[in-house]
């Protein structure tokens, strides 16, 4: 299974450009399954080497008799997951607690699939033996292991089984307690047994199955009774249908690639989902609730997949350059990795908004229309950043130039924003959110340095230029971090009525009252860039250093005569005019180093960026 992979020029730059096709993904799938197999030689030959080689020796005697079977694990949801834990997190490599041991576990799945006879032993946790891509045994009680054994009928050796397991064959569980016989076809719940359920959707010739997977160890018990297998069945088959009809090549990738929906917990608003770098196809999901939002999140989370998988095989960019960048989607600062995978995840938003916004009518048709230029004008912003801050290699920036192609053919079509004063109007308004939004994350994430501060300060009271500016430092996130509050919300949610920003002067002088409220910095940002005003990238892409120095200058205002009246508090567009005054060099205007990436075309892309 293992071999060298070469990926075509042509391959290469349609993954760029967004899709890829179902030969593009097939090709990443036999990539990924070399690379799980490389990690468990690794892990065979590491500390973990004596937990894993029980389970190992299953899956090589499976795939001498059924190679189908033991490649549906080795590319399957848990098989990844298990040795990046098991290389990388393993708390006990000699102890009783090493995730080599949770090889097992998938090692019964492929026997279960090929009817092959088995016995091995499997780690059991909090009473619950779990069996990824089989099902859950509860009620084991205290016992820490349980012996699995596979029994094949007569002739069954071989004969694959379904994704849920094979009716051909028993399953035993036996503990110090007692044992178990798990139900003929374990698709099936029984007595102890919680089955992992398989979602079919069929449409116009493409079928997607895909386990519900509830059976990982690392995950959570879930309450699935408002959200259960038959409400998921009922959603994605309404999901493919629409994406079938409306993203047929998508479709086809999807179908060639996903491999399972692990459900996650609700959060308190809207959908959770994410994916794995280490379990290609994999989406979890919390409910999405209908089925635009669970087509729209198969389509996100799959285009990580496939970056993900594409990484194993190109470097798109070399280690250094700034750690924690601006990523308008993300209310967190993102690495470098992440604020490409961001970009590339996004183009699969790209297309479905423009289908939408195409194909829908009235109120439904706005909010696609808003929700298309809104996505766009994240890739955008994304691509500038990347352009300006990424240390690409060649090929990245050779696969960043063919994505900012895909993003600038958006409107081509006659789809989104359109033209005419509707398209203008909807347009000013999301690069008003955007600069609102990009403020406020500096205002939340960055720190102005204090000395730096101080000299710009001196240099201001003097009547001297600002010269360089100093350097960004961009604080790092811990623990989880949430949005940037309902004030920007309900600001945000008006411009998307609204004809024009408020007034700069006015934003100006709002500011000046309370220079320590967010909000009002995010609207002068906006109308600054609405107005064209000198200094409104520095307001957007600086605003922690403007208000450092709006502070100070008003808190040490120099000594005046007696008699005359003290100077009034620096006006702020004065201040960010004066921060790009044309003495300093282009590429210190905004404190940002600018490398020759960000003359590339990709530059082309940042009209409402």
């Amino acid at each position: 299974m293992i071999g060298p992979y070469v990926l075509p020029d042509d391959v290469f730059d349609a993954l760029a450009a967004g899709a890829g096709g179902r030969p593009a993904v097939l090709l990443l799938l036999r990539a990924r399954r070399s690379r799980n197999l490389l990690l468990l030689r690794r892990a065979l030959d590491g500390p973990c080497g004596r937990a894993v080689e029980p389970a190992a020796d299953l899956l090589a005697g499976v795939e001498r008799v059924a190679p189908g079977a033991a490649r549906s694990v080795i590319d399957g949801p848990a098989f990844g997951t298990w040795a990046a834990r098991t290389l990388r997190d393993c708390p006990a490599h000699h102890g009783g607690g090493c995730a080599g041991r949770d090889l097992a576990a998938l090692a019964v799945l492929a026997a279960v699939r090929a009817a092959h006879p088995a016995r091995i032993t499997v780690p059991v946790r909090d009473g619950r033996l779990a069996l990824p891509g089989l099902g859950t045994v509860t009620g084991l009680g205290e016992a820490p292991e349980a012996l699995v054994v596979v029994e094949a009928a007569a002739g069954a050796e071989g004969t694959p089984g379904t994704s849920a397991g094979n009716c051909r064959v028993r399953v035993r569980v036996l503990t110090a307690a007692g044992e178990r016989v798990l139900p003929r076809d374990p698709s099936r719940p029984g007595h102890g047994w919680q089955p992992v359920a398989v979602l079919d959707a069929r449409h116009r010739g493409l079928t997607l199955r895909l386990p519900l997977e509830t059976a990982a160890p690392e995950l959570p018990a879930l309450e699935t009774a408002s959200a259960g297998p038959a409400a998921w069945q009922d959603l994605l088959r309404q999901a493919w249908e629409l994406l079938v009809d409306n993203h047929p090549r998508r479709a086809e990738e999807l179908a060639a690639g996903l491999n399972g929906i692990v459900p996650l917990p609700a959060p308190a608003r809207g959908v959770a989902s994410a994916t794995s770098r280490h379990a290609f196809g994999t989406v979890l999901t919390s409910w999405p609730a209908d089925p635009e939002r669970l087509a729209l999140t198969l389509l996100h989370e799959f285009q990580h997949s496939k970056l993900s998988a594409l990484t194993d095989l190109v470097t798109l960019y070399e280690p250094g350059g700034s750690p924690r960048l601006y990523a308008p989607w993300r209310p967190d600062p993102r690495p470098p990795g992440g604020l490409l995978q961001g970009i590339y995840a996004h183009l699969g938003d790209l297309a479905f908004w423009q289908e939408r916004s195409g194909s829908r009518h009235g109120p439904a048709q706005a909010d696609a229309a808003w929700r298309l230029a809104q996505t766009r004008a994240h890739v955008e912003r994304g691509l500038t950043e990347a352009a300006s801050h990424v240390r690409l290699t060649a090929l990245g920036t050779r696969f960043l130039e063919r994505l900012a192609r895909t993003v600038r053919d958006v409107d081509r079509g006659g789809t989104g924003a359109g033209g005419g004063s509707g398209g203008e109007r909807l347009a000013r308004a999301v690069a008003r959110v955007q600069a609102g939004d990009e403020a406020v994350w500096r205002l939340r994430w960055a720190a102005a340095d204090d000395a730096g501060t101080e000299r710009l300060a001196a240099l201001w009271r003097a009547g001297r230029p600002a010269g360089p500016l100093p350097a960004e430092d961009v604080r790092a996130a811990t623990g989880a971090v949430a949005g940037p509050g309902p004030e920007f919300g309900r600001w945000a949610a008006r411009q998307r009525g609204a004809e024009r920003a408020r007034p700069a002067r006015e934003a100006a002088n709002a500011v000046l009252a309370a220079p320590d409220r967010a909000q009002g910095w995010a609207e002068l940002a906006a109308a600054a860039a609405e107005e064209d005003r000198p200094g409104a990238d520095v307001l957007r892409t600086r605003t922690e250093l403007v208000r450092a120095l709006c502070v100070r200058l008003t808190a040490r205002q120099p000594t005046t005569p007696p008699g005359t009246a003290p100077p009034g508090p620096p006006d702020p567009l004065a201040l960010a005019a004066w921060l790009t005054d044309p003495a300093a060099e282009d590429g210190q205007k905004t404190g940002v180093s600018m490398s020759q990436n960000a003359r590339s075309p990709l530059a082309k892309t940042s009209a409402t960026g």
